[in-house]
């Protein structure tokens, strides 16, 4: 029995080597629809595996809260009133600072772990090097909600970060282009007038957080992480800064001055300490009530004065997601169309290859041949198309994908997954559309048939 039907089967190849053009050409329709298919399901996965490395870098389950530096007139700390000719402040924030981190961490139950984020920009000297970074002052919990692994050596001790010791743990990129060829750990590096001790190096990242950074995300690789208290204390403290600072442009801390050479320079309605604060909570759920309750809590710290903003990282991505996952379906069933037009074009020319090869069907039933062998012929024929469409496909998808991303830089996954769907899908066309003109074959006369001019 099986030897009967893969007699239908070489009969259906040496009908397509026959007529090799017209299979190339029915083909093409399968070939361009498995390819598309690919292309955007690999589009769809890179977008999916971006979002997933965002997520990761931004933290689970963290609530960022920035201060607003440049606030508007009836917004700010400096809302004014004029009374016999001399303004007068309405309301005054301290700004966003340390106490409202040990509030926060205090009295909200559902805060898992926070860090404070302190960030200066300058130059890193070491050995002759003279590297532009950041130095970015925090507490042991910044790595945890950022997921920041250790390369070599230690984060902060308690000690360390109370007593705001001169030490740091640098990015693997400052690692290499300041210790390029010493091991960095217990060495020391001068961050403006400060040498700071080598405690640890964290492990390179490889993730691109170009649109990460929007949301918070640091590129650990060129930053130098300090203890907070050691910011406060040894460089910058806003909230101990005076009016003659603001005048030269200097932070006045711990009884001198300190100027940032060839950093960012700290605008004067800059009252704020600290530069963020991370709140990461115990549960997913807990977001959106926790943003709530510190959205109240700092209203009332801050003398009702709203110079502060807080976001939820996770959230925004999650939203990005599932808008990127809306426009990959769409893009699917785009792609997916042109595999059904291609299944139509199967169809057409086994329709017009029945009425090309009536006589042919004629005899072959007149010879004894049986209806389900007429069937498994042109039916052999139509799956063949499509299983040879669907491998070119596949290899075409592949070769577009890398082409997407080298060429358009973005990140495409090819996934296995993928693949299999779209054969499956362009072998089950085959069969679809290519057994309503086979039905056909076989249900003609055979007498008709050899008839047939």
């Amino acid at each position: 029995m099986f030897r009967r039907y893969f007699h239908d089967i070489e009969i259906a190849i040496e009908s397509l080597l026959d007529n090799k053009l017209k299979s190339v050409l029915t083909a093409l329709g399968i070939i361009f629809g498995t390819a598309a298919v690919i292309s955007m399901l690999a589009i769809g996965s890179g977008a999916q595996q971006e979002i997933l490395e965002q997520i990761k870098m931004v933290g689970v389950n963290n609530i960022v809260i920035t201060p607003v530096v440049d606030l508007t007139e009836g917004e700010s700390g400096e809302n004014s009133s004029s009374e016999n000719g001399k303004t007068q402040k309405e309301k005054f924030s301290p700004g966003l600072t340390m106490e409202d981190l040990k509030s926060i961490q205090k009295i909200i139950p559902s805060v898992h772990k926070i860090a404070p984020e302190i960030v200066a920009n300058s130059y890193v000297v070491q050995g002759g090097r003279r590297v532009a970074a950041k130095v970015i002052g925090i507490n042991n919990d910044y790595f945890e909600v950022y997921n920041i692994n250790l390369g070599k050596g230690t984060f902060f001790s308690e000690s360390q970060l109370e007593q705001g010791l001169p030490v740091c743990v640098i990015g693997a990129n400052i690692s290499a282009k300041v210790f390029s060829d010493v091991d960095p750990v217990n060495k020391y590096l001068k961050f403006g007038h400060v040498w700071l001790k080598v405690v640890g190096v964290l492990e390179k990242t490889d993730v691109n957080l170009s649109a990460a950074e929007n949301l918070g995300v640091n590129i650990v690789n060129d930053n130098v992480y300090i203890p907070a208290q050691t910011m406060l204390l040894r460089y910058k403290n806003r909230a101990l800064i005076n009016s003659r600072s603001f005048q030269t442009g200097t932070g006045f801390s711990g009884g001198f001055f300190f100027s940032f050479s060839g950093g960012q320079e700290e605008t004067s309605s800059n009252y704020h300490q600290l530069d963020k604060i991370i709140v990461q909570v115990e549960e997913t759920e807990q977001l959106t009530t926790t943003t709530e309750i510190l959205s109240r809590m700092l209203f009332r710290r801050h003398m009702e004065v709203k110079d502060y903003e807080i976001t939820v990282p996770e959230l925004l991505l999650k939203q990005q997601q599932h808008t990127k996952d809306i426009f990959n379906i769409v893009l699917g069933a785009i792609a997916s169309i042109s595999l059904i037009v291609g299944g139509i074009g199967i169809m057409n020319i086994m329709f017009a290859t029945v009425m090309e090869r009536i006589k042919e069907i004629g005899i072959r039933l007149a010879l004894g041949a049986k209806k389900a062998d007429i069937i498994a012929q042109f039916l052999s024929e139509a799956i063949l198309i499509s299983v040879s469409g669907g491998l070119i496909g596949v290899f075409l998808g592949i070769f577009f994908s890398r082409l997407i991303t080298k060429f358009a830089g973005i990140l495409t996954i090819v996934s296995p997954g993928a693949v299999i769907i779209a054969f499956g899908v362009s072998a089950l066309i085959g069969v679809i559309f290519g057994f309503s003109p086979a039905k056909r074959a076989a249900d003609r006369d055979p007498i008709e048939s050899l008839r047939y001019e």
